[in-house]
């Protein structure tokens, strides 16, 4: 292992990642971006809040890196010796600071602006009033995974409280230019699993293109009472601890209710879930950068309808994937795709499934890395993500666990869907949880 202060290689996740942020610059007005936002109880002092930030993000040289190729072609991280510009701190007044379309619509403008640079990769942006505010940290994903950037917020709070960090943050990384064969193999086991999802072509919404659309965003918060009582629902459906398949069945049958006509020609829905990869060592090593695998599941149309089936067949496929160590190997196989362009490897990316891929994602963070209920004195009344999703599909759900409260985050590309089918796609989903309309 090579330790570098100046240099982290990329893992073949990392380089997928910049992949497809290189595709959605190419098709949308930015890339491959997300926004972790907190609603907080009380308005922050715009200056102090400026002075901390700018001083913390200096301690992180990596935060205004930039990727390279060394001799081998392997990609790297190019870190910086120190942080030369200070971070971008947006202030915006709000007379409504509750979490409804207004407050959405100014968010998603943030969440779907583009960096000033190719150096800048995180940005800020407050929205406040006398009575409270928001605060929103807009992040590159080829930088930070969403529980990296949970984490990374969780950092800045600790080093608020103690006015320093507990350890040092290093960069181990190796060129991973061994054991072929191993790899090899892995791409193997890969490609079976890929070719056995193609054979039935994906339904997915017909995508618009535009290098001027953003995505649009809609929130599902639950109370206390409602998700506890949604959980309750899951681990009687599904089993103890089955919360991420539940979810899952309830947003696929909600999804073909509504959608199945409107989908193009298709017999099955694939659906690529993201999941933690994280060994758990050393939380601290593990801000930046990627740690995610993902699970591909696969649904024939016509058992979309039953939720006993999909439940059943999502612990399924999710026990088969895991036990036959699907996500290890896609973590060793893409570590061979590091040599391609990222404009050869996302067009190798649409071949297996038809230029489709999938039709949507879904990710369930579970409980948040963000560990404390307050931000600079202030009471966290919710947190949640607004990802921009890769095109295809153009359309996700995320959701997340903070403070005993479940959200939800609907994220799509502008003119995928209507207001009013957003609407009944709310609606359904809360159906399916078992809790009334807000």
């Amino acid at each position: 292992m090579l330790v570098s202060k100046r240099k982290r290689y990329l893992s073949g996740h990392d380089w997928v990642i910049h992949t497809l942020d290189h595709m959605m610059k190419s098709v949308t007005n930015s890339g491959n971006m997300s926004q972790i936002v907190l609603m907080l109880n009380a308005p922050l002092d715009e200056h102090e809040i400026r002075s901390r930030l700018n001083h913390f993000v200096r301690r992180f040289p990596v935060i205004q890196g930039a990727v390279a190729r060394d001799f081998k072609l392997t990609p790297y991280w190019k870190i910086p010796a120190s942080a030369e510009h200070g971070v971008t701190v947006n202030v915006s007044y709000a007379a409504d600071m509750s979490p409804g379309d207004n407050l959405l619509h100014g968010l998603a403008k943030n969440a779907n602006s583009s960096f000033r640079d190719d150096n800048e990769h995180i940005a800020f942006h407050f929205f406040q009033n006398n009575h409270r505010s928001s605060l929103a940290m807009t992040f590159d994903h080829r930088l930070f995974d969403a529980r990296g950037a949970e984490s990374f917020l969780n950092l800045f709070r600790q080093s608020l409280d103690n006015n320093s960090l507990s350890g040092d943050i290093t960069f181990t990384s190796s060129m991973a230019l061994t054991q072929w064969k191993r790899k090899f193999l892995a791409g193997r086991s890969v490609n079976r699993r890929i070719i056995a999802l193609s054979k039935a072509t994906p339904k997915a919404l017909p995508l618009v293109y535009g290098r001027d659309r953003g995505f649009k965003y809609r929130l599902l918060n639950f109370s206390k009472q409602e998700t506890k009582d949604i959980y309750d629902r899951a681990y009687c459906e599904a089993g103890y601890l089955m919360e991420s398949p539940y979810f899952l069945a309830v947003i696929t049958k909600t999804f073909h209710d509504l959608f199945s006509s409107m989908c193009d020609t298709g017999t099955s829905y694939v659906i690529p879930v993201t999941t933690d990869f994280r060994p758990g060592q050393d939380p601290l090593q593990e801000v930046f950068f990627n740690h995610v695998s993902y699970l591909f599941y696969q649904i024939p149309v016509r058992d979309a309808d039953d939720m006993k089936v999909l439940i059943a067949s999502f612990k399924q496929q999710m026990y088969d994937q895991v036990k036959s160590g699907f996500m290890k190997d896609l973590a060793e196989a893409s570590l061979l795709t590091r040599i391609a362009p990222p404009r050869l490897l996302g067009r190798l990316l649409y071949i297996p499934m038809k230029g489709k891929m999938a039709t949507f994602a879904f990710s369930h963070l579970g409980k948040s890395s963000y560990e404390s209920k307050t931000f600079m004195g202030s009471a966290i009344s919710g947190l949640f993500h607004m990802p921009r999703v890769p095109i295809p599909p153009g359309i996700g759900f995320f959701s997340n666990y903070y403070n005993d409260q479940l959200n939800m985050v609907i994220s799509y590309i502008d003119g995928l869907l209507a207001d009013d089918q957003v609407d009944l796609l709310e609606a359904g989903i809360r159906r399916g949880f078992g809790v009334s309309q807000a």
